[in-house]
């Protein structure tokens, strides 16, 4: 297995990560989440535009991480219906606050990059800030 097409995929698993707990689970109720995607269902055109961008996000993720076309065809059907649903108001833009096609979608492809590269750790790729210590010359 080449490291360099791991690494990819496990990136893609982190970003999928992050995109299904800003969209999804941003205020745990029970177990069940709202996120930028149920707050922004209600207003008009927002969660339209945040759906569609998350969608093309994680697609973008999906392709990149070699994912197979099933698991690519699943992704676009909960995102579809997500960004669909929050065309219709009032009784669209309830079913869009509680259907969570990001999370389904992220779901499906983290299980997809597992089942070909193992799971990613969890750690957020960020630069390591250490302070360097030298020692001090005694005079």
């Amino acid at each position: 297995m080449d490291k360099i097409t791991r690494d990819r995929a496990h990136r893609a698993w982190r970003n999928a990560e992050f995109i299904k707990q800003l969209s999804d689970n941003l205020i745990k109720i029970g177990p069940w989440g709202i996120g930028v995607d149920g707050f922004l269902a209600w207003v008009p055109g927002a969660g339209t535009i945040y759906s569609v961008g998350t969608g093309v996000l994680l697609l973008y993720e999906g392709v990149r991480a070699g994912a197979s076309s099933w698991t690519l065809t699943r992704m676009a059907a909960y995102l579809s219906a997500n960004s669909v649903m929050s065309d219709v108001p009032v009784i669209g833009w309830a079913m869009d606050t509680l259907f969570r096609g990001q999370w389904m979608a992220a779901n499906a492809l983290q299980k997809d990059i597992a089942a070909r590269f193992g799971h990613a750790e969890t750690v957020v790729d960020a630069p390591s800030w250490r302070t360097v210590v030298r020692p001090t010359l005694q005079r």
